[in-house]
Order: structure tokens, then sequence, then C-alpha cells
């Protein structure tokens, strides 16, 4: 398989969450690519987002699965149009992630092709962006699925970085519910948007605020929240009676959901609730683990300089596999950009990714062999 060239091609499909026609399409093409070949391919679907579930077994119990996504957030038409310059890859998808998709395809035919002793699968969402309900639903259709070993791809920034930590993203919804009354006599009503912003200020006691214009915090490794949405109000003269708040709380591994409901409660106003909207698990890797070390050792081989262990702030769909006890190896190559206008992937990266991947993919499978 040319690598850098499925790179391309899938990175030409539009596939922003949501678009169905071409997300289609770039399923169909993923699934051409193992017309003839041994691969047992599926396009699944209950959803309005299909999954992609390429295999080398008819078992759930897999040795090795590689997870990803090809959906991508919005851009402009030209971004569309991958550009190579200076060794790197511009392009919406090219280092989120449709590079690494890429990579899992070409493992999967590489462990087709030379028959390596391993149940070996790869799973590709697309709605990852928004929340991959696709794959939510993928797994309850396939409730036994197992994988001893699972590689995640979707970290994308630093090859020299394996992610061993990823913290738990909780949204939570604020609503404050108020008395309308005109705006030149606020006294005769209870305005909601205020009592939300006391509430937020309560929350800001516990949660401090960071941001580019402060100093970054040495160690990062601490619970976080922002306001991702705020709406209140519906015309200027008159007291809001409603408002409410989207809340992106990211939890390390030491903290608790039941104990940032204990927070939120002690920070409600009078009039002021929360509903849990989501709420997920961190994952956290045995930095000591034997496959991981093995892992690590074949990358800094062909890196040829030292890789070290970081811990992430961002969610992974690995998460549900590693509620499972597989052993979950977080690492991506390196770029830019990632959601942004500027986006790229430096090309040899990708390459490098590919390459640790078959030799740790040709490791485990001579072990299993034994």
């Amino acid at each position: 398989m040319d690598l850098i060239s499925t790179a391309v091609d899938l990175i030409r499909f539009r596939t922003e969450t949501g678009n169905s026609a071409e997300i289609k399409k770039a399923a169909e093409y993923i699934k051409s690519k193992f017309a003839d070949s041994s691969v047992i391919t599926e396009i699944f679907q209950t959803t309005a987002s299909p999954v992609v579930f390429l295999r080398n077994t008819d078992t759930l119990d897999f040795d090795v699965l590689i997870l990803g996504h090809i959906d991508v957030v919005p851009a402009s038409d030209e971004m569309f149009s991958p550009v190579i310059k200076d060794g790197k890859m511009y392009g919406r998808g090219t280092l989120d992630m449709k590079s690494f998709a890429a990579v899992a395809l070409n493992s999967m035919e590489y462990v087709a092709e030379h028959k390596l002793k391993l149940k070996f699968g790869v799973i590709l969402s697309t709605d990852e962006e928004k929340g991959s309900h696709s794959t939510e639903s993928f797994l309850k259709a396939y409730p036994d699925i197992r994988a001893k070993i699972v590689l995640d791809n979707d970290v994308g920034g630093d090859i020299t970085k394996i992610v061993s930590k990823c913290k738990n993203p909780v949204f939570v919804k604020l609503i404050a519910t108020g008395k309308e009354a005109h705006g030149s006599t606020p006294w005769e009503g209870i305005d909601a948007n205020e009592l939300l912003i006391k509430t937020w200020d309560n929350i800001r006691k516990i949660y401090p605020y960071y941001s580019a214009d402060n100093p970054q915090p040495k160690d990062t490794w601490f619970d976080t929240v922002h306001m991702a949405l705020i709406s209140g109000g519906q015309v200027s003269n008159v007291i809001s009676n409603y408002a409410e708040a989207l809340l992106d709380f990211r939890l390390t591994e030491d903290s608790s959901v039941e104990g940032l409901e204990k927070n939120l409660q002690a920070c409600l106003e009078k009039g002021v609730e929360y509903k849990i909207v989501s709420q997920s698990t961190p994952v956290v890797m045995d930095e000591q683990n034997a496959d991981i070390c093995a892992y690590k050792e074949l990358a800094e081989k062909v890196l040829g300089k030292k890789v070290e262990f970081e811990h992430i702030g961002g969610a992974t769909d690995s998460r549900s596999f590693a509620e499972k006890g597989s052993v979950v190896i977080m690492h991506s190559g390196t770029g830019e950009g990632m959601h942004a206008s500027g986006e790229y992937v430096d090309i040899e990266s990708v390459e490098q990714i590919a390459d640790i991947q078959i030799k740790f993919l040709e490791y485990l499978s001579a072990k299993e062999g034994n």
C-alpha cells in the first residue's frame, strides 16, 4: 500500500462530521482497498454515522485492535485538497487523523499479506468529533469484543511522546431559573443571568482560571474547567428568567464524578441546578508494562532518539477498551494546527509511525508464536 497516497485520498473526502454522502464514499473507498484480500470488511451502521470494521478473524477476542476515526471538523474547500511542501502535508485531517487512519490500513494489509500470528482488527468511527455515538452503538452491538492491546493514533502532535494518561471529560449543564421583570425595575425580578454568574464565580474558587495570558503551570496534571457555552435572556429590556451554561471539566484519575458533584452542590446559588450531560473515565496505563516498554524501545530505535511518556487532558475512544483491561498504547506523529486553518503533519513522522507499528506487530506475532 502506498501510505502517503492513501492518506491523500482519504483527506480529499469531505468527511466533516454529519456529511453522510462523503463519509459513505470514504468508507466504501476503505472497503475497496481490501476487496482482493482475506480481510473481512464491514461497514456497520445503526446510527446516522457508520463504523468501518476490518479484521483477519471471525472472533471478537483480538490480540490487537487499532482505533481511529475518519471524520473531521469543518474547513474551507481548499483544505480538502492536500498540499505537500517541505516535508509537510497540509490539509484538514492531515494530523487529526486521516494520515494515521492510513497507517492503520497499512498495518491491516501487512498483517494479512504476511499472515502474522495475530487476531488483528481496525475500527474507524465517523463521528468522533461530535461524541463518537457510532462507536457507542458499535460496542453495544458487539458487547463481547475484547483486545489484549489497543493502538490509538489519535493523539497527534509529537512523535517523541507516548501518552500514558488521559483525563476524564465530564460535561455539566448549569441551569438558572429567575423571574421576569422590566429592565428598568430589576427589584421586581430575579435575574437568571446574575444567578448563573454568581454560581460560576463560586466554581472558579475551586477550579481556577488558566489562559494563554497567564504563565503555564509547570505541572498541568490537575482538574480543570472551562465554560464552553453560555446563553441567557431574549431581549435587552427584560430581566432574564432563564440562563444556562455548558461546562467542560477534565478530571484526573485522582478525582471522581462524585467529588465533582459534591463541589457543584456547594457552589449552586438559589435557583440554579446542574445536570451531568456526559462523563467518561480516565485512561491510565502502567509505564512499566512489558508490551508498552517493548513498543517504546522499538520507537526509539526507529526514531534514533529518546521517547518520553506524557499526560494529556483530552479524551480517547480507547477508554472503552481500557475499562475492559486492554493495554492501550497512545502514540501518533508530529504536526500542528489540529482543527485550525494551518493543520499539517510531518510526512516522515507518518512513515515512522507506520514502521514502528509494523515492527511492534511483528514482535507480538513472534511472541504469540512461541
